[in-house]
């Protein structure tokens, strides 16, 4: 049953290799995962940059419509305002014709 000292030390250093070995091929698939998150984290930062344009163009076509429709608000707004005076001065000159004819 007992070993000798050279068997054990054979099998000892037979794992130590075996686990060596084991570590090389973990290092190499730390190192490729790396490689595979350093590209990820460039298609996440592209992406970034892409939406981030996306958004900025967005904005600037929600601002240019924001400001057309600030001036047609501000056209339709005057428009208005010139019909009411001739509204008012209308009115003001019927109420004047009326009055006028009561009066005779």
């Amino acid at each position: 049953m007992p070993q000798s000292l050279e068997e054990r030390i054979a099998y000892l250093e037979g794992k130590v290799e075996e686990h060596t070995r084991g570590f090389g091929d973990l290092t190499t698939r730390i190192d490729g995962l790396s490689s595979r998150i350093d590209a990820l984290d460039q298609k996440v930062d592209r992406f970034r940059t892409e939406l981030s344009a996306r958004i900025d163009a967005l904005s600037a076509r929600v601002d240019a419509l924001s400001a057309r429709m600030d001036r047609r608000f501000d056209v339709v707004d005057e428009k208005m305002s010139r019909h009411f005076i001739w509204l008012v001065g209308i009115q003001v000159a019927v109420m004047l014709s009326v009055i006028g004819a009561l009066l005779r």
